[in-house]
């Protein structure tokens, strides 16, 4: 049986030879894909409310300004002199509630505080049917006086409905709910508005 000898001087694989690389591409840079053509940047909308928005820490305070700009500034006028067109819608949304009573119906002015939102209304309820049912009569309500609603989130759990007017942002939580997330205290610098039962 004869066997292979390989050849001397000779390497087991053949030496490759360079290849042309192509020419660089010359000219203006490729755009991204997906991205649209110039124009002005449009400015971002009032975004609605979310639990998590809700929930979110504000900034802290800004530093004190130094005296002589707090001088030149002109005065702020009160807050009960600036005018005020969610507070109506507030206060008609704590009336619905206790309409379908609801518990511990509180309302936070929260102009100032927070971007998205003049009146937080608090409310509790007995059980997620309850809260539904609130949900439903605010609703109902609101809808007959003209006002629509932006958005709603949490309708299938219960435990804590959110409805969102723009301005005014309605929250349905049960007795739990309340307790553990606690937006009064959250939101501890916002005013009381009195509602009458």
């Amino acid at each position: 049986m004869a066997t292979k000898k390989k050849a001397a001087g000779k390497k087991p694989f053949a030496k490759k030879t360079p290849s042309k690389r192509a020419p660089a591409r010359r000219g203006p840079p490729m755009k991204a894909p997906g991205k649209k053509k110039g124009g002005p940047a449009r400015a971002p909308g009032k975004k609605g409310a979310t639990k998590e928005r809700v929930l979110r820490a504000r900034r802290p305070p800004r530093a004190a300004a130094p005296a002589a700009a707090v001088e030149a500034a002109a005065p702020a006028r009160p807050a009960a002199d600036r005018p005020d067109p969610a507070r109506p819608t507030a206060m008609a949304i704590a009336a619905a509630a206790l309409d379908k009573k609801a518990e511990d119906v509180t309302v936070l002015d929260v102009r100032g505080l927070t971007s998205y939102a003049d009146y937080f209304v608090l409310m509790t309820a007995d059980s997620d049917r309850q809260a539904s049912a609130i949900a439903d009569h605010v609703e109902q309500t609101m809808k007959a006086q003209g006002v629509t609603k932006v958005g709603v989130e949490g309708y299938q759990g219960g435990r804590w409905i959110l409805v969102d007017y723009g301005d005014v942002v309605a929250h349905v939580m049960g007795r739990e709910a309340r307790g553990f997330y606690d937006l009064e205290g959250l939101w501890a610098d916002a005013p009381r508005v009195a509602v009458e039962a």
